[in-house]
């Protein structure tokens, strides 16, 4: 081990400082704020109008939130609730509306509002997400929370990188920051407490060193086994620490070995948050929930 005296160690933290700003002292570190309250530790699910096969309604799904979290003491009951899916080039949402541009369309009939005032009664939190397509983000944004801010329950938004400016194969478009932080600006012209999540299964998709106000979402199937999971989302942890992390699982890809657990969605819940320290949310996928939570 190396000792510096006094002024040794002044000089040579100063050279650090000089370096660190020119930029000769490696890449620059992620942007954070420190006063931003951390978020709360939650479990819950993915929600989707494709999912499922069917909707059984907001009471199922607000129990399926509620036995979730049960099965972690001490996290609150949330969702991933997508309200607009890929649709020819753009993206459909799932509730009425207009906009002059092409690439967004609307339903006749809204199917978000019954759940959402049901999780504000309850206290289930909620990340309104969209699949964009090439539809601009930042419009879908405002369009989103235009209809949905006054919801409570709604805690921020997300963008699943896979469908970013792609649309015949998931595979998205790598967010800069600049683009980043334009997303998480537009969520907070409507409420400054909102954050932003991206969803991927690849660290190279997300930006490269904004991290305030960001919560990173890793939607990756298709394991050979548990431990494989967990290895390959500690490394998606590591990649983004301390900023937080959460994790979709429960994919039909996986059933083959996660069918052989005596409760799927915390055994393989406990094995991630013991691994992975900056995790902040598990969401058990809607692709097999009623397998999980059968509806009654």
């Amino acid at each position: 081990m190396i000792h510096f005296s006094a002024p040794q160690w002044f000089l040579s933290l100063s050279m650090l400082f000089l370096l660190t700003a020119c930029g000769l002292a490696g890449k620059p570190a992620p942007t954070a704020a420190p006063t931003q309250p951390p978020l709360i530790p939650a479990a819950g699910f993915r929600f989707s109008q494709y999912g499922p096969g069917y909707d059984p309604g907001a009471d199922y799904w607000a129990g399926v939130g509620q036995q979730m979290a049960a099965k972690f003491p001490g996290t609150k009951s949330q969702a991933i609730w997508i309200v607009s899916q890929v649709s020819g080039q753009g993206t459909f949402f799932s509730f009425p509306g207009a906009s002059d541009d092409l690439l967004i369309h609307f339903g006749m009939d809204d199917q978000n509002d019954e759940a959402l005032t049901l999780f504000d009664q309850i206290g289930l939190d909620v990340w309104l997400q969209v699949e964009p397509g090439n539809a601009p983000v930042d419009q879908l944004i405002h369009i989103m929370l235009d209809r949905y801010s006054r919801h409570p329950c709604v805690i921020g938004v997300g963008v699943d990188v896979e469908w970013y400016q792609s649309y015949d194969e998931p595979e998205g478009k790598p967010v800069t920051d600049e683009v980043a932080q334009a997303w998480l600006a537009a969520a907070r012209s409507h409420n400054p407490a909102y954050r932003l999540f991206l969803k991927h299964w690849e660290a190279n998709m997300m930006p490269p060193t904004v991290r305030e106000g960001l919560y990173f979402v890793d939607d990756s199937q298709g394991f050979a086994s548990l431990d494989e999971m967990e290895s390959e989302f500690a490394a998606w942890g590591r990649a983004f620490a301390p900023a937080p992390v959460g994790f979709q699982y429960g994919y039909i890809d996986d059933k083959r070995w996660w069918g052989e657990l005596a409760d799927p969605p915390k055994d393989i819940g406990d094995r991630l948050l013991a691994a992975i320290p900056n995790t902040v949310g598990l969401y058990w996928v809607d692709f097999t929930v009623f397998q999980i939570f059968p509806v009654r």
